[in-house]
């Protein structure tokens, strides 16, 4: 008893916390705008301006605010203690494998002890390793201080075909914009010139030619998320090693290829090709998975010539393509909702009608798929959580049994002229693992650059995949992970993610916080909402534009089937959306407030009607719609969370978190989101809006110390709130 009442005292101090916390509140200059005679006040219009001082001053006291809180929260500390346990006894860990054909396998390693990964590279994966580059040598072009400290992560590397050249790309503090140096790889000569506004994020990387002495990059003439011209006008450069970089050759863009009309807001890239293909295929990226694409026959190319052609449109509906000589292999969804596998001539190509490899599957989404000297490997989903393998071989498609059940799986080779083929499997409980596979004895063999190691800590964990009735009908896939034995008594901590935008998948991957969260006798879910991919494209636009509200109606139902099924409470409930996410999460709490306990929306969508005029928004109106069209401008308003706080609700406890670097979810976004929510709530539940400023969207390009008490903060601030009794704050949490 003298516990609870401690327990009790303590709330009660952050109740006056919250309370004074909630007296300093934004300022506020209220501006009215006008979308097809509908009215729509925006009553923090001021808090875009990041220069001014008020919005500066505010914005850094709430953030001090926030941390003043959440360090104290005694599961934040114990959740980065166990994440260095656990890479102190993996010892290491490699990412970004890379294998050219003359088998050199390129990577990146970070020791336990080490802050950021370097390079290295072997030949054959029993060869002895070497060490390339560290970036923590790295002095960028753009530093003013000579002696500044500097934290560069690599965030890829690109071999060139025979491995004798390597492209590293670096940026710092999780910013998008990267510079890139090549690195002689048998002397280490590293090449005086370095090339800058790269964003490989979002578009393609460096695309190396045959001759390894060339390649093609997408440059971004503005890089400044400040400006209204950040990442417009961008250009597929050609580059070759030793020139000037500023002298650049501009050969695919608005610029160079007016006759093709290009958007001054697409993304132009170079698409993957071959050493003797006789086209190169390019691309305009948005956030569509589907292009306007464009080809250029290589002789003219080289000729000089301005000949790119249209190759095929968005309607046509090719999801992912390989060339290979005269002939394109692809993934259509054209009238094939869950995806096909095809091909057509380049010289006469015809997307809508081709020849059918793989026909459409009843329960399975064609996901990916790599051409080797044998055939055609692919990979399948079922529900976004159930994995399968396929080779298409002389016409006949032979299902390959894994070597054991995975949620997700990613296929690696060497090339169209190489039977070298190697699959990673990982699931929920499931590290992942590589193995290569042999055709002639239908085997697979480990070939793991890091030793698998034993987590006895996450030993009878349950993964429990169902799927649950929405309102409407549509069966939601729902995953739940959770201790072996739980008691549906109603007393579990629940902690739901969501996303659903874009089609993409929540994937199953070896997440250790998950398994911590419950290994600590939680629930962990993942509802996988409509707007994702996990059951096609049907579901995708099931949760798009004008159906978006399927995508937070989801998450409720979800909440409810657990509230109902005996596994939880409401206020045991708590939310999380990242990004996108924020739509899901936020519209959820301002629909209903009263069903969650708590939410979490990091670096998230918030206010999408603003959207569009942000840096990255432009690239976004494939997704969300444009304020510029009548159907699109109601689509928007209803999928907006700011614009649908109610003055005098009581709202959950909130944590929304912004990223000073962010030039994709701009950091005023939440800013205004947290300030609205701050002048509207009546709940004694705290409100705490933190800024990253060392970082951008999310841990992207952030080192692991700072990613984990990232995440520790998460986790800590929901079991804070869902009352788990071993992470309530300590007597000191009084400021």
């Amino acid at each position: 008893m003298a516990k609870r009442y401690i327990i009790l005292f303590l709330n009660c101090i952050l109740i006056g916390n919250v309370n004074a916390q909630k007296t300093n509140l934004a300022p506020s200059n209220p501006v009215t705008d006008e979308y097809f005679g509908t009215k729509i006040i925006d009553e923090y219009r001021n808090l875009e301006n990041l220069k001014d001082s008020n919005t500066v001053n505010w914005i850094k006291s709430q953030s001090d605010y926030a941390d003043s809180v959440l360090n104290k929260l005694p599961y934040k500390k114990y959740f980065v203690d166990e994440r260095f346990k656990f890479d102190k006894r993996n010892g290491y860990s490699t990412s970004d494998l890379k294998i050219t054909g003359n088998n050199l396998y390129f990577y990146l390693k970070k020791a336990s002890h080490e802050k950021n990964p370097k390079l290295y590279y072997r030949t054959g994966f029993k060869g002895k390793e070497t060490f390339l580059y560290d970036p923590a040598t790295f002095v960028s072009t753009f530093d003013p201080n000579a002696g500044k400290k500097h934290n560069f992560n690599i965030n890829f590397i690109s071999p060139s075909w025979d491995g004798s050249k390597i492209a590293i790309s670096l940026s710092e503090n999780g910013k998008e914009v990267s510079e890139v140096i090549i690195i002689d790889v048998k002397t280490k000569y590293i090449y005086p010139q370095v090339i800058t506004n790269l964003i490989p994020t979002m578009v393609g990387q460096v695309k190396w030619l045959e001759d390894n002495n060339s390649f093609f990059y997408t440059y971004f003439p503005v890089t400044n998320s400040d400006s209204p011209d950040f990442s417009k006008n961008t250009e597929v450069t050609f580059y070759r090693l030793g020139e000037d970089p500023k002298k650049r050759k501009n050969v695919f863009s608005r610029i160079n290829n007016p006759e093709l009309k290009i958007d001054e807001g697409r993304f132009p890239g170079i698409v993957q090709f071959n050493q003797e293909d006789p086209y190169f295929i390019g691309n305009l990226g948005d956030v569509d998975d589907f292009t306007d694409t464009f080809i250029i026959d290589r002789a003219d190319f080289e000729k000089g010539i301005k000949s790119w052609k249209p190759l095929y449109y968005k309607e046509d509906k090719v999801y992912e393509k390989k060339p290979v000589g005269k002939e394109v292999y692809f993934i259509s969804g054209y009238n094939s909702p869950n995806f096909r596998l095809c091909k057509t001539s380049l010289e006469k190509p015809d997307f809508k009608s081709p020849e059918i490899l793989v026909s459409e599957k009843k329960d399975e989404i064609i996901q990916n798929f790599e051409i080797t000297k044998d055939g055609i490997y692919y990979s399948t989903t079922k529900n976004g959580v159930d994995a399968r393998l396929y080779l298409y071989r002389n016409g006949r498609d032979i299902p390959i049994k894994l070597p054991f059940i995975a949620g997700n799986i990613s296929i690696q080779t060497k090339g169209k002229n190489y039977s070298d083929v190697w699959i990673y499997c990982s699931g929920w409980a499931n590290e992942t693992q590589r193995f290569k596979y042999d055709l002639k004895t239908n085997s697979f063999e480990d070939e793991n650059l890091v030793p698998l190691i034993a987590y006895p800590e996450f030993k009878g964990i349950v993964i429990e995949e169902t799927s649950i009735k929405a309102r409407d009908g549509e069966e939601v896939p729902l995953t739940l992970i959770y201790k072996e034995g739980l008691k549906k008594n109603g007393n579990t901590p629940v902690l739901i993610e969501a996303y659903g935008s874009y089609g993409i998948s929540s994937a199953p991957f070896f997440a250790r916080s998950y398994l911590m969260w419950a290994q600590k006798g939680g629930i962990l879910a993942i509802a996988h909402v409509r707007g994702g991919g996990e059951k096609g494209e049907k579901w995708y636009k099931g949760g798009y534009k004008r159906t978006k509200p399927n995508t937070w109606r989801d998450l409720i139902d979800c909440t409810e089937y657990l509230i109902k099924e005996g596994y939880t409470v409401k206020d045991k409930v708590a939310i999380w959306g990242v990004s996108a996410g924020g739509i899901t999460t936020g519209m959820a709490i301002t629909e209903r407030p009263d069903l969650f306990k708590a939410a979490i929306i990091g670096v998230g969508v918030t206010n999408v009607l603003r959207n569009e005029i942000t840096p990255n928004g432009p690239q976004n109106v494939p997704e969300f719609g444009s304020f510029t069209k009548p159907d699109e401008f109601k689509a928007l308003l209803e999928m907006d969370a700011f614009h649908h706080i109610k003055k005098g609700e009581k709202y959950p406890a909130v944590l929304v978190t912004a990223g000073i670097n962010d030039s994709r979810v701009i950091s005023w976004m939440p800013a205004k989101f947290a300030a609205k929510l701050l002048a509207n709530d009546i709940s004694n539940n705290p409100i705490l809006f933190k800024v990253d400023y060392k970082g951008g969207h999310g841990n992207a390009g952030v080192d692991l110390a700072h990613a984990y008490a990232n995440v520790g903060e998460i986790f800590a601030f929901a079991f804070w709130q869902l009352g788990h009794p071993d992470y309530q704050p300590k007597e000191n949490t009084k400021k």
